[in-house]
């Protein structure tokens, strides 16, 4: 004898309750509204984006009711976040973005809910490496009703985001060897030019031999900006490629695919 499946006498079961009225099904008025959110934050910057020359802007916003009436006298926490590419060739499932977040202060709401801070510094501030960073820098403002941040239910966010654009810079190299095998020691030579004004020396290099590690070694670069590195192949090396990181944040890098055989790696 044949057998309905848990699904299908699931489904038959429902439907017979429903014809004798025993099942309801809620409406969509029914359903509980979405809680309505007490505060309403702003912010944003003038002008949106930055350059070399022109690094500042004015950060503004506001802090309402949620009827719009203001919200004075109430401070309100302004950050800077420089963001960064997560390195994940793998595909994991983590964050893409990392983030350094830089505190601008806490300005005050004035009488008609607005906070002001002039002539911020849209940079980045610390010894981290540049390599990774993004174009767009946020600027964010938070408020706490209660000032708990174990209970971020009452809290408000707002985010602005500000264009950084930046000077090009060039990479000329050269190698010892162009075909290598496992235990050959490869020396990658060079120059990072950048622009005028901007200091030649301790700009970063970096050198990658396998496609599992962001870099194998690397170095920074002279007061006349030139570098040298070393580094002992392994069998499975085959993607060869220098990156470079100026420690200027308007100043990009650049990523060279280096023209190297390992007659060691496997194929494919």
């Amino acid at each position: 004898m044949l057998t309905k499946s848990l699904p299908t006498r699931l489904a038959a079961t429902a439907a017979l309750l429903l014809a004798a009225g025993a099942l309801t099904v809620p409406t969509a008025s029914a359903k509980s509204a979405a809680p309505t959110r007490a505060y309403v934050l702003t912010v944003t910057t003038n002008p949106a984006s930055t350059d070399y020359d022109h690094r500042r802007v004015d950060v503004t916003g506001t802090l309402t009711k949620a009827d719009g009436t203001p919200v004075p006298n109430t401070p309100v926490e302004v950050q800077e976040v420089v963001k960064f590419t997560t390195w994940n060739p793998w595909g994991d499932p983590i964050d893409p973005t990392y983030y350094e977040p830089r505190d601008l202060g806490k300005p005050v709401t004035d009488a008609k809910g607005k906070f002001t801070i002039p002539h911020v510094s849209i940079d980045h501030v610390g010894d981290s490496s540049l390599l990774n960073v993004q174009r767009k820098v946020a600027i964010t403002a938070s408020y706490d009703v209660d000032g708990n941040p174990n209970t971020p239910q009452d809290g408000y966010y707002s985010e602005a985001a500000v264009t950084t654009k930046a000077k090009a810079s060039s990479l000329t190299y050269s190698v010892n060897k162009t075909r290598v095998k496992k235990g050959t020691i490869l020396t990658v030579q060079g120059k990072v030019t950048v622009p005028r004004g901007v200091e030649r020396g301790g700009n970063e290099v970096f050198l990658q031999t396998n496609w599992e590690n962001e870099y194998s070694v690397k170095t920074t670069t002279e007061e006349d900006g030139f570098f040298v590195m070393s580094v002992r192949v392994r069998a499975d090396d085959k993607d060869f490629e220098l990156r470079t990181a100026p420690r200027d944040l308007y100043v990009s890098g650049v990523t060279k695919k280096l023209p190297i055989t390992n007659t060691s790696a496997p194929r494919g």
